[in-house]
């Protein structure tokens, strides 16, 4: 099935890097001013969720979701939830940090709802692409042969970074993180624990020509590949 995206409010200042991870394929829903995009995205919405508290509804000819504006969900939870009850298993969510940073902290929480229902999320900002790798998930960042993009493909048990992109950065998330490897990087550890107090795993690089291999035993990691700056 094809890939959901998921496109919010906050600024986004490298449209040409964000759209290099949105395929004419992919099923876009814009959340509220998520809308301000769209232009400069080219990609056309296939759903607009929101409460328009903050961008006038378009009245479009596309189905449209108009919410609350007193809920539990904020506006892209919602659109993340209903991309899962159409079916979805793969999101990328972009315009989602940075604005607001209780709403940077909640998007970021998506991942790990994402990972606990099975699903594959990655976020992307201007320079980077964010997922989460758990104990239990199978999981390896390949990059692709247009080399504009870091993306995940299941099968092989851990996570392999290619030395195509400039840094890697791991962080514990959820909790600690128990039995963390990392060969073939420049900074190697072995069945070590990353907490959630201590950031250890910031900037970590792959050498020319090789393929960093990063697994996780117990736990979740915040995998963040710095593609470019």
């Amino acid at each position: 099935m094809n890939r959901c995206v998921i496109v919010g409010g906050s600024t986004i200042g490298n449209y040409e890097f964000v759209r290099d991870h949105i395929r004419v394929t992919d099923y876009v829903i814009y959340c509220d001013c998520g809308l301000s995009h769209m232009e400069k995205l080219g990609a056309a919405p296939s759903l607009i969720v929101g409460d328009f508290d903050s961008h006038e509804n378009p009245h479009m000819d596309v189905e449209t979701i108009v919410l609350p504006t007193e809920k539990d969900d904020t506006d892209t939870v919602y659109a993340v939830k209903e991309g899962i009850k159409r079916g979805y298993t793969e999101f990328v969510l972009v315009g989602v940090l940075g604005k607001r940073f209780d709403h940077t902290l909640g998007n970021l929480a998506i991942l790990l709802m994402l990972d606990e229902k099975g699903c594959d999320g990655m976020i992307v900002d201007d320079y980077s692409e964010i997922r989460v790798v758990s104990g239990k998930t199978d999981n390896v960042i390949s990059r692709e042969a247009d080399e504009s993009t870091v993306s995940l493909k299941s099968g092989t048990g851990y996570i392999e970074i290619p030395s195509g992109c400039k840094y890697f950065s791991l962080l514990a998330a959820g909790g600690d993180a128990h039995g963390v490897t990392i060969r073939d990087a420049k900074y190697n550890i072995e069945e070590a624990d990353l907490c959630t107090s201590f950031p250890l795993g910031v900037s970590n690089e792959v050498p020319e020509g090789n393929t960093a291999k990063v697994s996780v035993r117990e736990g979740k990691l915040f995998v963040i590949i710095v593609v470019s700056e």
